[in-house]
């Protein structure tokens, strides 16, 4: 396909198509969405075997050969794309997605039950569709294997050759797809990766996410005694690991909300005055942002808005303490251990494990005698950034534009993907991070919706992309 029917009557029919077969299309999402794929509740494990074979099925129909791929854990879907051969090599793409779906609980808080899909009235959003997982994946997902579905049935091919990449469990730490990727790597490897598993900017605003924070695990555990003691016996001589844990949380950050980790600022590279300048036009409202969860009045560095806050600056966030007795009444104990959760989001230029190594540094300088420190769960992934010169980037800037009337949002992600760190790790390929989510999607949450409009111009968004980048090769080949 050349640039000139990127914008002709074969992607015309293609949108027509789309319009036409929406009923069959939501059926089908509709089917998926009615499977409780919770990857992390071992008693899910067989719906997330019916859930990848219910998405092989699906490329199956669409055209692809697929199969279902055991792991050591939950399985993964591949498929690629064997129509006729073209007339000459073509661009590859890799679309990832994820079939595995957070826990429901609680079930109380739900309009209907999360497994039971179904259209609901939003006086904000209009018609929206409220499941577990519509948002989250499978309703992004199935944006893109309808277009496809769509070029198949209209022109017998695609734009381009695709694969696709579906796991099933993303929700629960992705364990298995590092071993998957290095056992298939050849076969993945693609010219570049598509993932839908971002938001817009706004319900009429599309985006294209072009930076993602990295990340730091880790769980440390600070010891002294042999055993827990009764306060009134042992209580002043007696070392308590929860005070020298607090301690040490308490020093994470100075009097102007800068990490206090020495050495956790070397590398960081800041953004560009024209990245800077590109985020002042987004309009973005800090009072509102933090308004929607009850806050009033930025906590982070000062002397940073809130965007630079979440796209361009690192953190040390605690997610939880554990230690001595939580229950109910009282119980006068002096711990023999206690423990933090802590997470550290990262920017370009810092390497998760110095910044590991610089936190253990910093909790060795603050422990007193007898006080003891362990480490566990601690992995991580480097901030990941993207060319948005580059042709593949443009092209997906074209055809949003094209669909939804103005160009998107060149937004930056403050949480991680550490699938995309991977795919550039492991197979030298960029990715595109396209989403129709929106903020407001509850996902992880009860009453998880995704927009009816989101699906629709999705779907068209992923057949005019697909068109987009297929021209490519037209330009940059011949």
């Amino acid at each position: 396909m050349n640039r000139s029917q990127a914008s002709n009557g074969a992607l015309q029919s293609v949108l027509d198509r789309l319009a036409r077969e929406e009923p069959r299309a939501l059926e089908r999402l509709f089917r998926l969405l009615a499977i409780p794929s919770v990857s992390t509740d071992p008693a899910y494990h067989q719906s997330c075997l019916d859930a990848a074979e219910c998405c092989a099925g699906l490329l199956r129909d669409t055209g692809f050969e697929a199969r279902v791929v055991p792991t050591r854990g939950k399985p993964m879907v591949v498929g690629h794309w064997r129509g006729a051969p073209p007339a000459k090599p073509r661009r590859r793409v890799l679309f990832y997605g994820h079939y595995d779906v957070q826990p429901p609980e609680p079930f109380e808080e739900w309009i209907a039950p999360p497994f039971d899909p179904r259209f609901v009235d939003d006086p904000h959003h209009g018609t929206v569709i409220v499941a577990r997982g519509a948002s989250d994946d499978k309703g992004q997902m199935m944006t893109f294997i309808e277009a496809a579905r769509a070029w198949r049935d209209e022109h017998g091919t695609l734009p381009l050759d695709v694969s696709v990449l579906i796991e099933g469990e993303e929700e629960s730490g992705s364990p298995s797809l590092g071993p998957f990727l290095a056992a298939h790597g050849a076969e993945l490897k693609s010219d570049l990766a598509l993932v839908c598993d971002t938001a817009q900017w706004d319900a009429d605003t599309p985006a294209i996410t072009a930076f993602l924070r990295g990340l730091a695990f880790s769980e440390i555990t600070v010891s002294g005694p042999s055993r827990d003691l009764h306060s009134g016996v042992y209580g002043g001589p007696a070392l308590n690991p929860l005070r020298v844990l607090a301690d040490i949380l308490a020093a994470l950050h100075d009097g102007e909300g800068r990490v206090a980790i020495p050495g956790f600022y070397d590398d960081i590279r800041a953004p560009s005055p024209a990245e800077l300048a590109g985020w002042r036009t987004l309009g973005f409202d800090d009072a509102s942002f933090l308004g929607s969860v009850g806050l009033s009045k930025p906590a982070g560095e000062k002397g940073f808005g809130v965007l630079e806050q979440l796209w361009s600056r690192p953190t040390a966030e605690i997610n939880g303490i554990v230690g001595g007795y939580g229950g109910p009444g009282t119980k006068t104990v002096i711990p023999a251990q206690a423990t933090a959760k802590l997470s550290f989001r990262l920017v370009p230029g810092q390497d998760p494990r110095k910044i590991l190594s610089c936190f253990h540094r910093f909790v060795a300088d603050l422990l007193p005698a007898d006080a003891k420190v362990s480490y566990a769960h601690e992995a991580g992934s480097q901030a990941v950034g993207f060319d948005t010169g580059a042709p593949p980037f443009l092209a997906a800037a074209r055809a949003l534009e094209a669909e939804w009337g103005k160009a998107p949002a060149i937004v930056g992600c403050g949480a991680s993907i550490p699938i995309v760190e991977s795919f550039r790790s492991r197979l030298g390929m960029d990715s595109l991070l396209i989403g129709f989510a929106l903020d407001d999607d509850r996902i992880h949450a009860p009453n998880e919706k995704y927009n009816l409009r989101s699906f629709t111009k999705g779907a068209r968004s992923w057949a005019r992309i697909l068109a987009e980048l297929g021209a490519i090769d037209d330009v940059v080949r011949t």
